[in-house]
């Protein structure tokens, strides 16, 4: 790996390897639920979602391969900025998607669609379908819990916000594999809404994760001040940058901006000659998070 602080090369490429096992074991359980899909609406949108726990992991490894290109004559910035659009793409297919599967929810509870789920031959014998989707989730449940738990202190060490919505997905994706076992072992019972409902939990809780990223990924591509990764307030360490900058370093005037994991700061004068270390706050960790200080000639002034 290349072109990245020494401080995170070891844990980007950890973080790297976790992506690639995300992919396999994520392609598992969506080929397992395609084949047991049947006509049940919660394991339909489980499946759904499942699938969309593909496009963090690729996006992620996709920013990831730019990141490490050098500024060339098209690019003079570099592709730091390429991590921010690929958070706002996977944002984007959350949002779009939870809304998808809510309308076709709510269309099956309005209706009062009765779904069927009848038997299946294994080994000569009849087995009720819903065991194996039951199964198929249960499994689906695995992976997620463990790959999730890994991703979240990588995400917070590296500030990265698309590796954070990963293991959030993580997290959406087991708690899908339980409401959709809750959703077939209803019809089961003859509860015909309960499958409806499941698929409805799921849908909201997909658009309530898309929401949240879909804020912090639109400020950062404007030029926002730097965000935390699971909310819309302002960066900590931002914070304290823009506190130390003006009373250790003499600027009055401070703008800060994020692109992708890094923090661009200009400012209208600075006393002396500092490194980048020297002006990252004291017992702040991650200097490497600065990777600019520039000076304004001045700041424009306009008329509101």
């Amino acid at each position: 790996m290349k072109n990245v602080p020494k401080e995170i090369h070891d844990t980007l490429r950890r973080a790297r390897r976790l992506e690639w096992w995300t992919l396999f074991w994520q392609a598992t359980i969506v080929v397992g639920m395609y084949f047991a899909i049947g006509s049940s609406q919660s394991m339909k949108s489980a499946w759904v979602e499942d699938l969309l726990g593909l496009l963090p992991a690729t996006t992620f490894l996709i920013a990831l391969h730019f990141e490490q290109k050098r500024p060339t004559e098209r690019f003079p910035f570099g592709y730091a900025r390429f991590n921010s659009l690929a958070f706002l793409v996977s944002a984007t297919g959350l949002v779009v998607m939870g809304l998808f599967l809510v309308y076709d929810s709510m269309s099956k509870l309005v209706q009062a669609e009765h779904p069927t789920i009848g038997p299946a031959p294994v080994f000569g014998a009849d087995l009720w379908m819903g065991w194996v989707m039951v199964a198929v989730l249960a499994y689906s449940v695995v992976p997620p819990v463990i790959l999730g738990r890994l991703k979240i202190p990588l995400a917070r060490k590296l500030q990265d916000k698309v590796l954070y919505t990963d293991a959030l997905m993580q997290k959406a994706d087991w708690m899908t594999g339980l409401a959709g076992a809750f959703g077939v072992i209803g019809v089961g019972l003859g509860w015909w809404w309960a499958d409806s409902v499941a698929a409805l939990v799921i849908s909201v809780n997909i658009i309530n994760d898309g929401r949240k990223a879909l804020t912090i990924s639109a400020a950062e591509l404007v030029d926002g001040t730097p965000r935390k990764l699971d909310t819309n307030e302002i960066a900590e360490d931002a914070q304290r940058l823009e506190e130390s900058l003006k009373a250790d370093w003499g600027a009055s005037h401070v703008k800060l901006r994020e692109c992708g994991r890094y923090i661009f700061a200009e400012v209208d004068r600075l006393d002396g000659t500092p490194t980048l270390d020297q002006m990252w706050p004291d017992g702040q960790e991650r200097p490497w998070r600065l990777a600019s200080v520039s000076k304004t000639l001045r700041v424009r002034e306009t008329v509101e």
